[in-house]
């Protein structure tokens, strides 16, 4: 027998008691009995494989998307996906503009879902990016748990001011992160002249992903602001219909 192997099937099997919890480094080594730094190794090489997700230093580690999809399991966001595709076709559909559906996953913000629009010139978006630099990432930041919210601060520090200027200290994150919650929106505009709206998506009052639309700052006016913001949360109203019925 491969004793690491094991080692690292104890470990899934071990988080996988409760799919939605996160357990800590301190948690799983000692429940097993294994060192501390051989546990964390292990735990390193399941996070880069994506069969354990890290949600935070304090917080902990939960099952990945690949060990949901070892058993075609459709629990892992996929339910998401299927009540946010075809509204999210209707979205681009309606305002001719890319919209995103993102979570946030080993502490970047992840695209789960895409839909890009047929303009001639159009925005991309990487898969993942810094929770800080996206609109989604933002939301979804503001409304975490207060726990992983402080741990993800710490983690990563603050926002550099060319990336947030209003946020680039603690306390201006903060008030920046309760404005987003209390008007439950989020408007960027980055360096590149890209303008992001993101709004949250909810199942059972909890949020679970954020949902954009993206486009160049020159096709965004006052007038086109509105209505985008009208089609983003009306989208969002049919999205959470569905995860909630």
């Amino acid at each position: 027998m491969v004793l690491v192997v094991i080692k690292a099937l104890d470990i899934l099997e071990f988080v996988a008691r409760d799919p939605e919890k996160a357990y800590t480094l301190t948690e799983i080594s000692t429940a097993l009995g294994l060192n501390q730094a051989t546990c964390s190794n292990i735990l390193k090489t399941l996070v880069s494989k994506n069969y354990v997700e890290h949600v935070g230093r304090k917080v902990g580690y939960k099952l990945g998307p690949m060990a949901f999809n070892l058993t075609n399991n459709p629990s892992y966001n996929q339910n998401l996906i299927l009540a946010a595709k075809d509204v999210m076709e209707d979205l681009t559909a309606q305002v001719n503009e890319t919209s995103l559906l993102g979570i946030i996953r080993n502490q970047k913000r992840f695209v789960l879902h895409l839909v890009h629009s047929d303009q001639d010139l159009q925005v991309r978006s990487k898969s993942e990016r810094n929770v800080y630099e996206t609109a989604t990432g933002r939301l979804l930041l503001a409304f975490m748990p207060k726990k992983e919210q402080e741990n993800f601060i710490s983690t990563h520090g603050l926002p550099p001011p060319e990336i947030w200027k209003e946020a680039s200290t603690r306390e201006g994150l903060s008030v920046a992160l309760k404005k987003i919650v209390k008007e439950e929106l989020v408007i960027t505009q980055s360096v590149k002249h890209i303008i992001g709206i993101a709004v949250p998506i909810r199942k059972n009052d909890k949020v679970i992903a954020a949902l954009s639309i993206f486009l160049p700052e020159a096709r965004y006016t006052a007038t086109r602001k509105r209505a985008l913001i009208r089609a983003l949360q009306e989208a969002e109203r049919k999205i959470e219909v569905r995860l909630n019925t």
